[in-house]
């Protein structure tokens, strides 16, 4: 069939009778709610001395019996969810833990609640877990936490029609019952870059690196047993595309590490998300069909590039054929082939497709404003977007929806204002999208966003940069000087260079350079201003419990000239930095 004359992509359904009602009262499709059972908590028996914990969070932890003891893999979002693995498991072994392995730096929060009992333990994982976690915990500080709000409905109700289903992976990003969710990670002190093999716990194990939704992924085999644990074949299609923003993951990388996966010849395959699959025969039938959806779409989307196709002809153009529905393991129960598309395009060739109109855009607020003006005003745009809606053209709905809000922009400066009429409507129809749609990420957006327009949640606090206390103690102090360079106001910071250093008692030193609008980092050697302090105090300071003056004037931070310090100072916007 020619690319251009397939049928849109059916992301979400055009009509209701897709919608049905949860456990807690949620609409949604009924696909995304028969997904619900599949990541209930259980704990898994995948074969003697094998054990895997679903739904305890959003990820599992998974526990490997060998002569000398427990090997855990991946330990969570927090201690306290740690805690309550070990509790599952002890019902089954009172096997001491003597290792952990880390798969990648997203579910390593619990380690603290091991380190507790067993405190001298070889901790397993990629040697860039540590700077991965890192630099999504400080520069992208803000847009982390709002994606996260968004792509896992945090702030959704937990009853009610707006009320999480799943979010495609688990039940939940975390189980409530844990709160209030205490970091427990501690950095591997076994690192690898490369195919390892080892002895842990008296059983071999392969490590071998295997890039996935993070580039320190590896994939571990336990070739005595039959087990290999994975973070690459999900309990849905694999998510190209994550709504709430990341760095690109490359499917050709995929490709290779599931390849491997399927030349094991494995028993048992678990996975970081969703229940294990037995069976070599399955598991091997499984691991082809996952493969081969995600090469999929990465070669026909090469294929449209070629052809000279825009991204928004390509969403229409590649669709995964009907026989990829046939399995939950690649339905689109998470993200949506149409967004993995333009971020296989984007990828690989950047923002610019080939359309025109992209080329130089008019500014937003003032093309929409135009545009509204061109339909014969508000009034018009607002009654064709209801008949859209009405009609099921729930595309068109949201453009023209959009238009309304989006022409103008609010106190913050964001082109997000509109009359509450019109922000309703918008809501309406973002709502509508989410209950028909079997994507996690998109009814979880679509909601969250209706429930912002209709001003039911505020979800500004996350879209200023903030750095915790916490955060800032669990890292290096020089790693948060640096993060300093995302909060610089360039206006405040083009004058002549001035250069800091921080001699910190219990951390060592470090400086950074203003210039040109930009902070550079560097060693401060050379600096003409300095302070000295320690790294709770500079913790404090960032993590907004104390403020630079009054820090300054207790004697917790000296400097060679106060007021110097603070005018360097006042060029980041920071509240307790810039008083």
């Amino acid at each position: 069939m020619d690319l251009a004359q397939q049928k849109f992509p059916q992301s979400f359904s055009a009509t209701s009778d897709v919608v049905g009602e949860g456990r807690n009262g949620e609409l949604a499709h009924h696909t995304a709610l028969a997904h619900t059972p599949r990541l209930q908590r259980k704990l898994w028996e995948v074969r003697p001395g094998v054990w895997c914990l679903v739904g305890n969070g959003l990820s599992n932890q998974t526990f490997i019996e060998g002569p000398d003891g427990l090997i855990a893999i991946d330990t969570g979002e927090s201690t306290q969810e740690m805690h309550a693995a070990l509790a599952e498991v002890r019902a089954h072994t009172d096997a001491p833990v003597v290792a952990v392995i880390y798969s990648h730096f997203h579910y390593v929060s619990g380690t603290q609640a091991i380190l507790d009992r067993y405190p001298d333990i070889d901790i397993w994982g990629h040697e860039g877990i540590v700077a991965n976690r890192q630099g999504y915990g400080f520069e992208m500080n803000a847009v982390a936490g709002r994606g996260l709000v968004h792509q896992f409905g945090m702030s959704l109700p937990t009853e009610g029609p707006d009320a999480i289903a799943n979010v495609g992976l688990g039940l939940a990003f975390r189980d409530l019952d844990h709160a209030p969710f205490t970091e427990g990670f501690v950095a591997p002190n076994k690192t690898l870059t490369e195919p390892t093999v080892a002895t842990i716990a008296g059983l071999e194990v392969h490590i071998t690196p295997a890039p996935s939704d993070a580039d320190d992924n590896v994939t571990v085999w336990f070739p005595s047993l039959g087990v290999c644990v994975n973070n690459l074949l999900w309990p849905t299609l694999f998510n190209v595309f994550a709504i709430r923003g990341e760095e690109f993951r490359d499917p050709r990388i995929l490709l290779t590490g599931l390849d491997h996966i399927g030349g094991l010849g494995a028993d048992h395959l678990v996975g970081a998300h969703g229940p294990p699959l037995s069976g070599a025969d399955e598991i091997a039938a499984h691991v082809i069909n996952y493969r081969d959806s995600i090469q999929f779409m990465f070669d026909q989307t090469v294929r449209g590039i070629n052809r000279g196709l825009t991204m928004d002809e390509l969403t229409e153009a590649v669709q995964l054929p009907a026989h990829f529905q046939d399995s939950y393991l690649t339905t689109q129960l998470y993200g949506l082939v149409e967004h993995h598309v333009r971020q296989i395009f984007t990828g690989l060739r950047g923002w610019f497709d080939g359309n025109e109109a992209s080329l130089f855009p008019a500014a937003h607020t003032e093309r929409y404003t135009k545009l509204i003006a061109g339909f014969g005003g508000a009034a018009t745009v607002r009654t064709q977007a209801r008949k859209a809606l009405a009609d099921n053209d729930l595309r068109w709905a949201l453009e023209l929806a959009t238009w309304l809000v989006r022409r103008e922009v609010n106190e913050h400066g964001r082109a997000d204002a509109g009359t509450a009429e019109d922000r309703g409507l918008l809501a309406e129809i973002l709502r509508t999208i989410g209950q028909r749609t079997t994507a996690a990420n998109a009814r979880n957006w679509c909601l969250t966003r209706a429930l912002e327009l209709e001003g039911q949640i505020d979800i500004d606090r996350h879209r200023v940069h903030r750095l915790s206390a916490g955060l800032v103690m669990s890292n290096p102090a020089d790693a948060s000087v640096e993060a300093l360079r995302m909060l610089v106001i360039p206006e405040l910071a083009s004058d002549a260079p001035r250069e800091l250093r921080w001699e910190f008692s219990d951390a060592g030193h470090t400086g950074l350079l203003l210039r040109n609008g930009i902070a550079v980092s560097t060693s401060g050697e050379s600096a003409g201003l300095s302070m000295a302090l320690d790294h709770h105090t500079w913790a404090q300071v960032l993590g907004r419990k104390l403020g630079l003056t009054e820090a300054i004037e207790s004697g917790a931070i000296t400097t060679s000239d106060d007021a110097a310090v603070r005018q360097f100072f006042k060029s980041f916007d920071h509240p307790c930095l810039a008083e």
